[in-house]
Order: structure tokens, then sequence, then C-alpha cells
């Protein structure tokens, strides 16, 4: 498969985990936090205090306020970033009218408003994390926070955190009840957990040394197949006197089976070590993030 066409379907794969990550995270929102009266924190909990004070739907506030920010956004962050981001939106939007139509009056665990909060704040993690994989966002809080991260040396979660604590808060002015506030608090500790908790699990990469007589034939197919590098180390065997070719390899945990099954299908004889890395940067993998760089002064 050529290059041109693997980004193809990249594209296309990215836009369908964020169209998924939205159908949950809504699903969360407004099946179980909306009908319990739980804020939660951005621009959904913007939306449901104004539904609560005004009754104006969810979905409306959502879009508007969303078409203001992303309108600032495109000016001064660019088309590029705010692709997605539209897209994911549109998605959130939609499938929140849908969810209110299947919904509708049923209040999900009316008389449990703590287990309504952790499975709604586990969905919208879920669903959360699923579009920041495929480098998506839901909008408001984020895009504000990418706004002023342009403009000052402030941490983005650090923003996304005040902009969520702020909302939560100010909910206490609608519902009269320190209860809901509290409540609300639960489901963002909740859903940064499970957004954590999804990202390190798909991100997590594995180490391989391979030890076999058919080293190149396995490296080749690992670079074909697999889309994977491979560094060949020489090695000698200290009882048996041989050398050959030891593989070192770094995948993603996701990829380890395909590679697994490489081996053994070329030589089942061989010797294979795996191990978990705690982070892997560089190219087809994460990009470092460090702070101000260093200057030469030569």
């Amino acid at each position: 498969m050529r290059r041109e066409e693997r980004k193809i379907i990249r594209g296309i794969y990215d836009y369908l985990i964020i169209a998924i990550g939205m159908v949950i995270g809504s699903l969360g929102w407004v099946a179980f936090l909306l009908p319990n009266k739980i804020t939660i924190g951005g621009l959904p909990g913007v939306s449901s205090i104004v539904y609560w004070g005004m009754g104006i739907p969810v979905q409306y506030t959502y879009l508007a306020i969303n078409v203001l920010l992303l309108a600032a956004a495109l000016r001064v962050l660019g088309f590029k970033f705010c692709v997605k981001t539209i897209y994911a939106v549109m998605f959130f939007t939609t499938f929140t009218t849908f969810w209110q139509h299947i919904v509708g009056n049923t209040v999900m665990f009316h008389d449990q408003p703590f287990l309504a909060c952790v499975v709604g704040g586990l969905l919208l993690g879920i669903g959360t994390g699923f579009s920041l994989l495929r480098n998506g966002s839901t909008g408001g809080s984020d895009v504000i926070a990418s706004i002023v991260h342009k403009y000052h040396d402030v941490s983005l979660g650090h923003i996304i955190l005040v902009c969520d604590l702020c909302v939560i808060t100010s909910s206490y002015l609608v519902l009269n009840s320190w209860e809901k506030v509290i409540y609300g608090y639960i489901v963002l500790f909740v859903m940064s957990y499970t957004i954590d908790h999804v990202i390190n699990g798909f991100r997590r990469s594995v180490q391989f040394f391979v030890i076999s007589e058919k080293y190149q034939e396995i490296g080749r197919l690992i670079n074909d197949e697999a889309a994977r590098g491979c560094t060949v180390i020489d090695a000698h065997g200290f009882y048996s006197g041989k050398k050959m070719g030891m593989l070192f390899v770094i995948a993603k945990q996701n990829e380890s089976h395909n590679i697994f099954s490489i081996i053994d299908d070329v030589d089942p004889s061989a010797f294979v070590s795996q191990s978990a890395v705690t982070g892997v940067y560089g190219l087809g993998f994460d990009r470092m993030k460090v702070g101000t760089k260093r200057v030469n002064n030569k």
C-alpha cells in the first residue's frame, strides 16, 4: 500500500474514532447527567446551566457559543487546528439532539445520583479520550485554552481545569444546591481519570529484542507488514559461539500481536524478549514536550 493511500485510510479512521467518541460522550451527558441536574465542566456545563435557568435546549447554546469560539479560533489559530474540532462539534450537537429524543423525560438512576455521576463521567471520559487520541476536540474550554496558550506561557491543562471549576461552581446560582456542585466535582474527577486511562492505554509502547538466525527476513517483514523500523545489533552467543543478528524493535502495544505473528511464522524457535516502556519519542511516536529550547551562543 502506498504512503498516500495509508494517509487517506488513517484520516478516515481518525474521523470515525472521533464520531464514535462523540456518540458515547453525548450519551453520558444527556442520559445520566442532564436529567439528574448534575453540572459538568466546559461548554456542556454552561449549556446545562442555561437550560435549567432559561429552558433553552442545550444543543442550541452549545452550538451557538462554539460557533463564536471557532470563528475566533479560525482567525487566531488557523483552519488546520479547527477542522477536526468543527467536525466533532457537529457530531456532538447532532447526537445530543438524538439522545434527547430517545431518552425523553426518563431520569436514569433517579435515586442514585452518585452512580449517575460515575457512569456519566465514565462515558464522557471515554468519548473525550477517543477524540483527543485523534487530535479532535469538543470545543469550548479547549479552544479558549489554546487561544490563551498562544499568547501566554500558561499550561493548557491548568486553563481547562480553572474553566471547568468555575462552570461547575457557578451552577449553584441556578440549582441552589451545594450537593449538586459536589457531584459535579465528582464527575470532573471521574472524567479526567478516564481520559488519562484511555489515552495512556492506547499510546502505551513496547520494545522487542529478537534473536534469530533468520533475523533479516523477520526484519524485512516487520518493516513491510507492521510498518515499524528495526535496528540490527551484532550478537555473539557465549555458549554456542555463534554470531547472529539481534533485532531491536519499538512499537505500539496494539501492534505487538502482529509482530509476534510475523516472528512465529518465520522462526518459531526465535528467542524474543518483550517489555513495556514508559515513553517513546521521535518519528512515528510521541513528540517531545520541552520548555524553553537551549540557545547555542557560539
